[in-house]
Formats: structure tokens, sequence, C-alpha cells
């Protein structure tokens, strides 16, 4: 079995790679979000033994590296093959309105979180002498324009060249990393939008339809497998053709 780590996987697109990872056998996960919810819980239930989860907070990035990264969960007597970087904070305004404390936080969970995490990750990947592969959720919006998601855009365009670097620089010990930019999904991330900018997100996809999760998380595990074993330093699109 391959142990794999994956954070905000308590809902959406999270919940959803546990899933696709659970249900093709194969994976221990160790989910790790701020709470659990029912959703969780069921998943947990109908895959006993298969699922761990710890409820962490990402947005003290040192805080929770000490938390997951611990006897308790995923110490280094654990063999982890894979990471998923997903947990993410979303920030809409525009460019004249960032807030500075607003933006602080924003970057400590989207990009100072998974950067410590991908770090102890591959530690633990060299101690015990294994490769690996790490995916980090990007998204559409940092390589196209959307009004008010100029800051989260940043965030996205600062893990993606970091996957590419990290790729570069652990590829000779058989640890790959990649990013997947998901398009808008029907996520709790997206469910302020208003019906109006929703049809012109639609719009703007070549398949008029808005992204689907379980899509995104079954590319997220095809990156996971061997099967993609000579990929990394890549950035996957899955969004319905906006790009």
């Amino acid at each position: 079995m391959k142990n794999v780590l994956v954070t905000g996987a308590s809902k959406g697109l999270g919940l959803a790679i546990c899933r696709a990872l659970l249900e093709c056998g194969g994976y221990t996960v160790f989910a790790v979000a701020r709470t659990k919810t029912d959703e969780l819980e069921s998943l947990c239930g109908r895959f006993d033994g298969g699922i761990f989860f710890k409820s962490v907070d990402l947005s003290s990035p040192e805080n929770a590296r000490k938390a997951i990264f611990s006897d308790g969960f995923v110490s280094n007597k654990i063999p982890l093959y894979g990471l998923v970087n997903n947990a993410a904070q979303a920030y809409d305004d525009l460019l004249t309105n960032i807030a500075p404390d607003k933006l602080r936080a924003l970057f400590e969970v989207n990009v100072f979180a998974p950067v410590l995490l991908t770090k102890y990750a591959v530690r633990n990947m060299i101690l015990n002498n294994l490769g690996g592969s790490i995916v980090h959720i990007s998204s559409v919006c940092a390589h196209t324009g959307y009004t008010g998601l100029s800051a989260y855009a940043a965030t996205k365009g600062a893990l993606e060249a970091f996957s590419k670097n990290a790729a570069r620089e652990w590829g000779r010990r058989g640890i790959r990393s990649n990013t997947v930019a998901a398009g808008f999904m029907e996520t709790d991330m997206s469910a302020s939008l208003d019906g109006d900018r929703r049809e012109k997100i639609r719009g703007r996809t070549s398949l008029k339809s808005l992204t689907s999760p379980e899509s995104v998380a079954k590319t997220v595990r095809f990156l996971l497998s061997d099967d993609s074993c000579s990929i990394t330093g890549q950035n996957v699109s899955v969004d319905c053709g906006a790009l």
C-alpha cells in the first residue's frame, strides 16, 4: 500500500481526491483538514483502516508541519509515497481593495504551508529511500485573468513555479512534482459567485461547463500512479477548455 498525504480533505476536491484513491485500491490516505465533515466521516467508515484523519489548521504552517509530521501521524517511520497539496484559502477582491492582513493569510495557507509540507515530505521519501509523487492543486486563474482574483492567482502562480523547480531539484532521487490547474468547480470556494458571474465563467470554456471535481481528482490519481512515471515538472490543466 502506498501512503499518501492529502490536505484540505474534508470536502470538495480534497474529499473527491481521497475517494478516488481509496476506490481504486493500493493507497492508504492520511487526510488533513481543519474539521472532519460528515462526508469525510462517512468515507472513513466506508474504508475503515484505509484512511486516517487529523485536524490541522494550515494558517500556521510551522505548527501544521509539526502536527502532521509527528509520531502520532506521518512520522518518518511511515514511508510516504505521495503528497497532494490541495488545501487553499480563497480571496475575492479588487486589486485596489486588497487588505495586507488578508494577503498575508492567503500566502500562509496557499504558498508557505505547501512549501513546508513538501520539504518534509521529500525528507521522508529520501530517508525511506523511496521515489514519490507530489501534486499541487493550482488554478486556471493563474493563467487567465479573472476580476477580483489577482491575489489568489498570485499564490497559485507561485505554487506552480515552486513545483517546477522542486521537480528539477529532486528528480535524480525519483521524486516527481506536478501541478494540476483546475477550472472553476461546484465547490464551497466557488459558492459565493452570483449567477451572472457563474454563467460568464461557463461561457469562457470550450465545454460551456464548470469543471467536475471528480475529473480533477482522477487526474491527480493518475499523476500519483506509476502510469505517469515519466511526467514531472508539468502543469496539467483540467478546466473544460478555459485556457
